[in-house]
């Protein structure tokens, strides 16, 4: 990692913990409106689901409204739990607004970044919709350690297009052989960054992708150790 100056990260399922922070705000709309649904047994229906949803949106398959609407109805179909377009649009609002409220991190976060911020400059890249990613931001007290944050609205594309990692280089003010992208999505954020020309370690917490020969952490207290 010679001639790092400047590191990016993901935001979801890298710092911020997606599916701890989905959990308490499904917890908080199925308690007052669905309480006979077991946000667990939901959650492990609708995790895989809403990656699958996220990959299609990533390459322009599919809009961020239908993102939002067929992550919901494709998990109360496989639940065989008959509910309304209606209600699956309220619920949909409701869950966007809850989010940010939570901010669960990954072990370790804060006191990776700590390390890092003396010795580099931070930065984030995310495909998530500006509005909801910044209050994740700020709410989970991640925004004073980064110098610039690029979403996709900003850059016009998603990660892996080449466009929105020269668009984050550019606003860093930093040449691609002096970045490292961490990420948690093998496509978008790690192979997205090599194809660009940018160096990429894989933050694969569950160890899905051993066999990947990437240069990859399973906790992110590892990078005290390579950076």
């Amino acid at each position: 990692m010679k001639n790092i100056t400047d590191i990016f990260f993901d935001l979801d399922h890298t710092l911020w913990d997606f599916d701890k922070n989905s959990i308490l705000a499904f917890d908080k709309i199925f308690a007052e409106h669905y309480p006979t649904i077991d946000t667990n047994v939901f959650i492990e229906i609708y995790a895989p689901i809403n990656q699958a949803c996220w990959k299609l949106y990533q390459v322009d398959k599919i809009t961020h409204q239908e993102l939002r609407y067929n992550r919901l109805r494709q998990s109360f179909d496989a639940l065989n739990y008959t509910i309304s377009d209606d209600e699956i649009n309220k619920i949909s609002h409701d869950y966007i607004e809850f989010l940010p409220d939570n901010n669960q991190l990954f072990e370790g976060a804060i006191e990776v970044l700590e390390y890092l911020t003396p010795k580099y400059n931070l930065h984030i890249i995310t495909n998530g919709f500006a509005e909801v990613q910044g209050k994740k931001i700020n709410n989970s007290g991640l925004a004073n350690y980064f110098k610039t944050i690029t979403n996709s609205e900003m850059a016009g594309m998603k990660k892996p297009h080449a466009t929105i990692f020269e668009y984050a280089l550019s606003l860093a003010n930093v040449k691609k052989e002096n970045a490292l992208m961490i990420g948690d999505c093998i496509d978008a954020d790690v192979r997205g960054a090599i194809d660009f020309g940018m160096k990429a370690i894989l933050f694969d917490e569950k160890g899905i992708y051993a066999d990947e020969g990437l240069h990859t952490i399973n906790r992110l207290l590892e990078l005290k150790k390579i950076l």
